[in-house]
Formats: structure tokens, sequence, C-alpha cells
């Protein structure tokens, strides 16, 4: 989850690994599962039948699985496009919201800000090479941006598919929302624990100041009430003074 301000995050510029160098991650189930919906995906997508999709997922799924991730991982991949499965009747064009789903987070370093940029340039660049249509490959780039702020249009489909299915981890049960929590604070284990609290009370209240969390009709319906109380009791704690270590 994505908001354009990040606890302790770096703001200035940096270099990562790009994931299209990475080695594949080893297989397992869940990875295999995965492989085979991206190979379905680009089918549906438009790439070429001459147009071998295994690499591109191999180099994805290895960047999804980056030591650094601790919430950014393929577990949260999977459960974005599973959420995604739900919203597809809202897209204009579903082939394009899953492709942006597996770039959304394909770079991600928590003390940087780039990596939604550098996340679509990275899907621009495998899309062409993987002869995925021009404007299709343009869609899935504008997607990936659009998870700096959550923030589609009126009217983007496709944009309020992707950020719903995004976010729908605010609307967990109290035991999915408290794993959430820990993993985000791992991730940003190397900010100190005070600052970190202001920076993710900031978030929060920014998410609760929104007049809508999810856009689509589904997540209206079955995540806005749920998210906000995860919110606010998440805010509440962070409102409560730290002890000190040793008490």
């Amino acid at each position: 989850m994505h908001r354009d301000t990040h606890p302790g995050r770096d703001t200035t510029a940096g270099t990562t690994a790009d994931p299209a160098t990475e080695p594949a991650t080893a297989t397992t189930p869940a990875t295999a599962r995965l492989r085979d919906r991206w190979h379905a995906t680009a089918a549906s997508a438009g790439a070429p039948a001459d147009r071998d999709p295994a690499p591109y997922a191999d180099r994805l799924l290895a960047a999804w699985a980056e030591p650094q991730r601790r919430y950014h991982t393929t577990a949260h991949l999977a459960d974005v496009l599973e959420r995604i499965d739900v919203l597809a009747p809202h897209a204009a064009d579903p082939a394009a919201v899953e492709l942006a789903a597996w770039f959304h987070d394909a770079v991600y370093r928590p003390d940087r800000s780039e990596n939604e940029e550098r996340s679509a340039a990275l899907a621009e660049r495998a899309l062409h090479e993987l002869g995925v249509p021009g404007p299709r490959t343009a869609e899935v780039a504008r997607l990936v941006r659009l998870t700096v702020t959550h923030d589609p249009a009126p009217g983007d489909t496709n944009g309020e598919v992707l950020c719903d299915a995004d976010l729908a981890v605010l609307a967990g049960d109290p035991a999915a929302y408290a794993a959430y929590v820990a993993a985000v604070r791992e991730e940003y284990g190397f900010v100190p624990e005070d600052s970190f609290r202001a920076g993710r009370a900031a978030v929060l209240r920014q998410l609760l100041d929104l007049p809508r969390l999810f856009r689509t009709p589904y997540g209206t319906a079955h995540w806005e009430a749920r998210a906000r109380r995860n919110l606010a009791a998440e805010l509440a704690d962070l409102a409560d003074p730290v002890p000190p270590r040793g008490e």
C-alpha cells in the first residue's frame, strides 16, 4: 500500500537493483500459480505467441522476493491479483490492470521515493520487448504511476480497480491487519520508533480524511467501513506513548 507520504522515506533519488537483471526465484506451489497466471495474462494482453513470457515472470518474481521486502512480497502480489478477480467486471481493460498489478511494486526500496516511477519504466521496457501493444503498455505504466496517490479520476475504472485491490489490505480482519502493520514496520526497521510513529500517523490521518477510500461499488460496500475502523484503531494505538526499553 502506498501513499505519497511514507514514514521515514528518503525523498532523494537513488539507484536500485533492476529487476530485469535479477535471477529467477525458486519454484514453490505459490510461485508456480503466479507463473501460470502471468503466462495467461500476457497472452490475453496481446503478447505474440512467438514471444516467451517465462523469463519476464522469473525476473518479476525474483524482484518481488528481494530480501528487503516484508509486506511488498509475492504474497501481496497474489492478494492484489485475487482482489482484481473480484473487481474485474468494473474495469474497462482487466488485462492492463492485471499487468499493472505485476509491475506496481516491481521496484521497491522502502528508503527511496522513486519506486513507482522506476516500476512504470520497467513495465514500459519489458512489455515493449514482450510485444504487448503500445496503447495497452502505456495504460499499464499510467496505472503503475497512479499508485503513488491511489487517487483515480472519476470514470477511471481501470485505476479504481487497481487502487481498490491494492488498498483492500486495510479492510482485513484484526489478525490480518495486525500482520500487515507488523510487516510494514519491519520494512521500515531502519527508521527510529518515534519518527516511524509520527510518519505512520500522518499517513493514517491522510487516508481517514479522504471522502472515500474505495471507488468501486464492491470496495465501497465490502471494504470501506472495516478499513476505516482498522485505520482509526491503529491511529489510536500510535497516539499511546511508547514506554522506554527495559520497562
